[in-house]
């Protein structure tokens, strides 16, 4: 493995406007895959009458997916470029699969928002932009994909642009530090290496764009936190839960508890892509063998910690929650689901506490009746089980959450302060 700095990567935005095609082609151009596997994909795409869709199939490899060339589940695959060592976490911009995109943003570094130049912003443009702000994605780059579609044209992208700019803005980021490429994913234009097709545009390549990102600062000296995402079964081997390090560090032969299950066990062996480590650190995803739990004791959602400082496990907690996209109005007593971290749990809204104002963050209205699309609160919430989360201001990572009903995000938030299962 490279001794280059890793990062996460997830690349959002709505369906169709090219996320995994640019996800292949900047894997192609780095070497991730090679001529071999691309001859094999072309030939994929032909057997499944996709034509232009090879470098999307590098990352959907459902057959499902390939057969309505949709991406459905988080694909993670690596590359590197001159600076980094990145592991893209390809999310799905179909509505159905949101929860996978929230699964995957709660792991991101950056972010590449895709918006296809001639299409713009479509809804879930919109709904994955403010995702990535309130999942605490810090650093954006936009990428105007589709520009070989808009006849490579100057003024096509600087309208599109505009437009994108405003939404960053309403959502909460400074776009003065924000990229913005214009690039074509199929013709290659600009995604690794300039174009005179855009000789117009004096800005950096994707690629370029890539390595002007900044390593996030690795919150190793906070306690172990890891949400379980999946827990394997693996002959020979024992029960092997795989997630990914959010803060503190974790060694083979450490004592561990997973809560809320209350398993004690101890860390056998760590591995991260086939490769055995001695220390796992925030941002790593790894697979971690344990010592005598029974698979079907942890689940999904789960979290790690240390023995001696186990995570918090909620009985009731106290967030601050911007309402994104809900059809009616919310009233005490809503029960959606709550994605926090890889748990998902239907909470209930037990009282909505005040109404606040987004652009001062003052008090409007104490106690409202209902909350609707735009509203600011903070809401007292209580799940219909124990589950790990944390405090906003202790552990970001496992304080921030989306809320999910009719298939659609409805608001996000983060928590403010807990009370403890006792």
């Amino acid at each position: 493995m490279a001794e280059k700095p890793h990062m996460n990567l997830i690349f959002i935005g709505h369906i169709d406007h090219g996320k995994s095609t640019s996800v292949g082609r900047l894997l192609f151009d780095t070497k991730a895959v090679t001529e071999q596997d691309m001859k094999k994909l072309k030939e994929e795409v032909a057997k499944y009458n996709r034509p232009t869709f090879e470098f999307a199939f590098v990352m959907d490899q459902l057959k499902e997916e390939r057969e309505r060339g949709i991406t459905i589940d988080i694909m993670h695959r690596e590359f590197q470029t001159p600076k980094y060592y990145f592991t893209v976490i390809d999310a799905p911009g179909h509505k159905d699969f949101v929860k996978n995109m929230i699964t995957g943003a709660s792991q991101a570094d950056a972010a590449v928002l895709v918006v296809s130049c001639p299409d713009g912003i479509q809804s879930q443009t919109r709904e994955h932009a403010y995702l990535a702000k309130v999942l605490g994605i810090n650093q954006l780059i936009v990428g105007l994909n589709k520009m070989d579609a808009a006849g490579y044209d100057k003024a096509k992208y600087e309208e599109t642009k505009a437009k994108v700019s405003e939404l960053l803005k309403t959502v909460g980021y400074d776009v003065n530090k924000i990229p913005f490429i214009p690039y074509s994913a199929q013709a290659g234009d600009n995604v690794s290496s300039k174009s005179e097709k855009l000789s117009w545009f004096s800005g950096p390549t994707l690629l370029e764009a890539l390595d002007m990102l900044q390593v996030p600062n690795k919150p190793v000296d906070k306690a172990l936190r890891l949400p379980i995402q999946d827990v394997y079964s693996i002959s020979g081997f024992g029960t092997v839960p795989v997630g990914r390090v959010e803060t503190g560090v974790m060694k083979p032969g450490d004592q561990i508890i997973i809560m809320p299950a209350g398993v004690k066990t101890d860390v056998k062996s760590i591995e991260m892509h086939q490769q055995a480590m001695q220390k796992a650190e925030p941002g790593d995803n790894i697979g971690f063998n344990i010592k005598g739990v029974d698979k079907k004791d942890i689940r999904r959602g789960d979290v790690v910690g240390p023995a001696s400082n186990p995570p918090t496990v909620v009985q009731e907690f106290t967030a601050q929650i911007v309402v994104i996209n809900h059809p009616t109005a919310i009233a005490a007593g809503y029960t959606p689901v709550f994605h926090i971290h890889t748990a998902q749990i239907a909470c209930t809204f037990v009282e909505l506490v005040e109404k606040k104002d987004p652009k001062t963050g003052q008090t409007m209205q104490k106690n409202p009746e209902f909350l609707k699309n735009g509203d600011v609160a903070i809401i007292r919430v209580k799940p219909s089980k124990p589950i790990c989360a944390e405090k906003f201001s202790e552990f970001p990572q496992l304080g921030r959450f989306a809320i999910r009903d009719m298939g659609q995000t409805v608001a996000a938030g983060v928590i403010l302060d807990v009370v403890k299962k006792q």
